[in-house]
């Protein structure tokens, strides 16, 4: 591990040279790759130059207590010795766990989108619950949600909805929503008291730039409508609204929540370009045989993921099993357990398969 870790703090210093040199800064490819690269190595030295002091310690502390003829210098560096043992456990589990190889996706940006499923207005009311968690979720984490699309619920909440997060590894950490989300409650329109079952369907898609996939506008057909909204509040009196439909592969995007056009323009060219990189990235993977069928990786949109289950106060992830009961935490986005049991999860099953 130490020599892999002496390559790797040798890469770093390499792209810290590479990235003040003027040929990285006029090709904007290469310096954003490299700019990626310099974060990413980054990590792994900063834990490494702590785990290097550690070690020096310890070989201090083991030369007092076997020449030093003091009694009291001895007992000290014993007890310095009993704290950096589990410092040096600590950081070699915190390094291994950073070079198992990541997602090169893991570090965008992502466009979420969340549709009410089976259960008519009950469904479309989880869609509205659901967004909500995950604009907690976002604001407790720094994240910046900005809404592209929505269809509002004739009872509240949405039929569907298009959001954008941006910040620090958001497709790191939301990659693992993406599927069926099942809710069992007595609606608020229920008036036998009766519990129901609904379901909303969630995709989490990390966001393409225009480096990560080029399109040819001759590919693209724009129609442009007037924006509407309840009550007839937000109905546009121009035709600022926008739908791209891209010729080749008939995905659709449209955006009509800015009242520019060009604004709206913008995110559903954000939307369209990341719905064909997904397309994409789902058929490099399977080429790859990446898109493993294993208990978290990739499954199918159609999944049943996790359970909602308000009488009993309790959530459930069905990929590994992870039960709490807590649930008015966890739709105030208090989803942290589930984020991190399966991000350890995905480790786990990398660690076993040996790809690190």
């Amino acid at each position: 591990m130490l020599d892999k870790l002496e390559a790797i703090q040798q890469r770093f210093n390499d792209v810290s040279e590479q990235l003040t040199q003027p040929e990285a800064m006029s090709d904007m490819k290469r310096f954003k790759a490299l700019n990626k690269e310099y974060k990413d190595l980054g990590k792994i030295v900063t834990e490494y130059k702590a785990y290097q002091q550690v070690l020096s310690n310890i070989d201090n502390a083991k030369e007092v207590i076997a020449t030093e003829k003091d009694q009291d210098f001895r007992e000290m560096a014993k007890a310095e010795m009993d704290e950096l043992l589990p410092e040096q456990e600590r950081l070699e589990a915190v390094i291994k766990e950073l070079l198992i190889p990541k997602d090169p996706n893991d570090s965008k940006d992502v466009i979420m989108e969340i549709r009410a499923g089976a259960g008519g207005d009950e469904a479309a009311i989880f869609a509205g619950d659901l967004q909500r968690m995950y604009m907690r979720f976002a604001e407790k984490q720094g994240l910046r949600m900005d809404l592209i699309d929505a269809t509002e619920g004739t009872s509240g909440g949405y039929k569907e909805i298009v959001l954008s997060l941006k910040g620090e590894d958001v497709y790191g950490k939301l990659k693992f929503e993406s599927g069926v989300h099942r809710v069992q409650r007595v609606p608020a329109t229920e008036t036998q008291g009766r519990i129901h079952t609904s379901v909303a369907s969630i995709v989490v898609m990390p966001e393409a730039e225009e480096l990560d996939i080029e399109l040819d506008m001759n590919d693209i057909r724009k129609d442009l409508f007037m924006s509407s909204g309840p009550g007839g509040q937000s109905v546009n009196t121009t035709y600022s609204a926008v739908r791209l439909t891209h010729l080749p592969t008939g995905i659709v995007a449209q955006c009509q929540d800015q009242k520019s056009q060009l604004k709206n323009f913008d995110k559903a060219m954000q939307v369209l370009r990341s719905r064909i990189y997904e397309i994409e990235l789902a058929k490099k993977n399977e080429a790859e045989g990446a898109a493993r069928k294993s208990m978290i990786g990739g499954g199918d949109r159609s999944d049943k993921i996790r359970t909602y289950n308000y009488p009993q106060g309790r959530v459930t992830d069905h990929r590994i099993g992870y039960t709490v009961y807590n649930l008015p935490s966890v739709m105030d986005g208090n989803i942290d357990d589930f984020v991190e049991q399966l991000r350890l999860a995905e480790s786990a099953e990398r660690l076993k398969e040996g790809v690190a």
